[in-house]
């Protein structure tokens, strides 16, 4: 019975990934880095020299035709949980979530990076994949290989537990933010402990470099359209570089990041 289920969840995954991001399936590269802007996929189209798949379809996307796809999934937990279970259909060596965050910590200035080590699965939606008991962790070896990059660039970044939620507005909500403090977590997001339960149950190695794009704790860190600008136009370009060089360097260096299954 799970082998007919798992047979008939890849025949409906493999219909719907080109159906959802206008590209065939052979066009997938064995790497993904996923997002949820449109900027980082056109970024990449423009430093690749290739064209910008799926205009008019719910996820745009594009290859480099090296082994390397970048997926604009868009915003929340239900729709990371929708990329993942597609991502089946290409069984990919490793996918690499580049995120905004909000910082919770003095120490998580705007601009720095985050490369967490766990998520709390305060969204819900993993929920329907895994017990609630169950922790959301990234793919260790991914993460070493992001972590040298960005040694050897010698830029500055951050560990620590993210807090997902289903909730985008909630900076207004002072009882939350109490609850935030005593979980002591380091960023707050909406897609990284669901990316990280679907990708294990799909058996997908997954990680996430996050970019803190606002301090939601504080009155004037709270996001607006000209701080998110600032923010784009300072550290986004750097976030997709770092990304797309950790995973080249997976492929170049031919090392599994995946070895056993639960």
């Amino acid at each position: 019975m799970v082998r007919d289920t798992r047979k008939l969840k890849s025949k409906i995954v493999r219909d719907w990934l080109p159906r959802y991001t206008g590209m065939e399936l052979s066009e997938f590269g064995e790497y993904i880095l996923l997002t949820n802007f449109s900027d980082y996929v056109r970024m990449f189209a423009e430093r690749f020299d290739v064209e910008v798949r799926g205009k008019g379809y719910p996820m745009q996307s594009c290859s480099n035709g090296k082994g390397l796809t970048i997926i604009n999934f868009g915003i929340g937990s239900a729709n990371v949980a929708t990329i993942m279970d597609l991502l089946v259909a290409t069984k990919p060596k490793g996918v690499l979530f580049l995120g905004k965050c909000g910082g919770l910590k003095k120490s998580t200035d705007i601009g720095k990076f985050i490369l967490p080590i766990a998520a709390i699965r305060g969204e819900g939606t993993s929920n329907d994949y895994a017990l609630p008991e169950m922790p959301a962790l990234p793919s260790f070896k991914l993460h070493k290989f992001v972590s040298q990059i960005l040694v050897d660039k010698e830029i500055d970044y951050r560990t620590g537990v993210v807090y997902t939620t289903n909730r985008r507005v909630w900076e207004h909500d002072e009882e939350f933010k109490q609850h935030l403090q005593k979980l002591r977590t380091i960023a707050i997001d909406m897609e990284t402990a669901t990316l990280f339960t679907v990708g294990l149950i799909n058996d997908i190695p997954r990680g996430a470099l996050l970019l803190i794009s606002d301090m939601p704790m504080l009155p004037e860190g709270i996001k607006t359209t000209a701080s998110d600008r600032l923010v784009n136009e300072q550290y986004t370009s750097l976030h997709l570089d770092m990304g797309i060089e950790a995973m080249q360097e997976i492929d170049e260096h031919g090392e599994k990041i995946k070895h056993y299954s639960f």
